[in-house]
């Protein structure tokens, strides 16, 4: 496939349903991880003009910042700490509708009101990275985006 992309606007569920066999084609052959991860970071930025977007990955026993899109980042994130940390510990999606809210939460930036974090898990169940998107909104996220990312995710590993 081209590396371009048709960003169908509409619905939610619609924009996802257009997006995943577009980044299945962009994927598909490609084994390096990290290009892999570029580019689903450019294709949800893209598609959703989300805040944020971007990895995190398991490396010496922290979340190591990846490819991303938006402003700078948090650099490093322990183990259980922040939104990131608890996905990663607890090996599941978290949706925060307020980050505000949300105990321990690491503010990288300010403007991020609201935010959802996909772990990454390989098939011995081993959480290798995560998938951090950010709102400048609250209570952008849901489950629609949870069954969809974890989806997406599903395509890197």
């Amino acid at each position: 496939m081209a590396e371009e992309l048709t960003v169908k606007k509409g619905g939610k569920e619609e924009m996802y349903e257009a997006l995943l066999p577009q980044i299945e084609g962009l994927l598909a052959g490609e084994t390096d991880t990290i290009a892999n991860m570029a580019n689903v970071a450019a294709a949800l930025k893209q598609t959703f003009d989300f805040f944020w977007t971007g990895f995190y990955v398991v490396k010496d026993g922290a979340l190591v910042l990846a490819p991303f899109q938006g402003p700078v980042a948090c650099t490093r994130i322990g183990y259980g700490k922040g939104v990131c940390g608890t996905a990663w510990k607890e090996a599941r999606t978290v949706i925060v509708p307020d980050v505000n809210e949300f105990p321990g939460h690491i503010a990288c930036n300010a403007a991020s009101k609201s935010e959802i974090v996909v772990p990454l898990i390989r098939a011995d169940k081993k959480v290798v990275a995560v998938l951090d998107i950010d709102s400048n909104y609250y209570n952008s996220f849901d489950e629609t985006d949870a069954k969809y990312l974890e989806r997406l995710c599903l395509l890197i590993n």
